[in-house]
């Protein structure tokens, strides 16, 4: 299992991979994705795909989109616990 403090720090590691001008340092579960971020529609589905490869889960379909980084942690946690 994994810690919500792991899975974040992998999820800073992905935010760099879509975002790369990103400053990581100012990312927080509180950070807004779409208002701070600037994650667009197209950025959501490569960050979601980005998550799945990396922490090696599926998001449901339909899946709402997160309002924050704090959210996608998570779900990743809750996600990966039950496999």
């Amino acid at each position: 299992m994994m810690s919500r403090e792991e899975v974040f720090e992998g999820l800073k590691e992905v935010l760099h991979i879509i975002r790369p001008n990103t400053d990581l340092s100012k990312v927080s579960p509180e950070t807004e994705l779409v208002r701070e971020l600037g994650i667009d529609s197209l950025s959501m589905m490569l960050l979601s795909l980005a998550v799945e490869e990396k922490f090696k889960f599926r998001f449901p379909d339909g899946q709402a989109p997160f309002r924050t980084a704090g959210e996608v942690c998570d779900f990743v946690v809750k996600a990966i616990d039950k496999q």
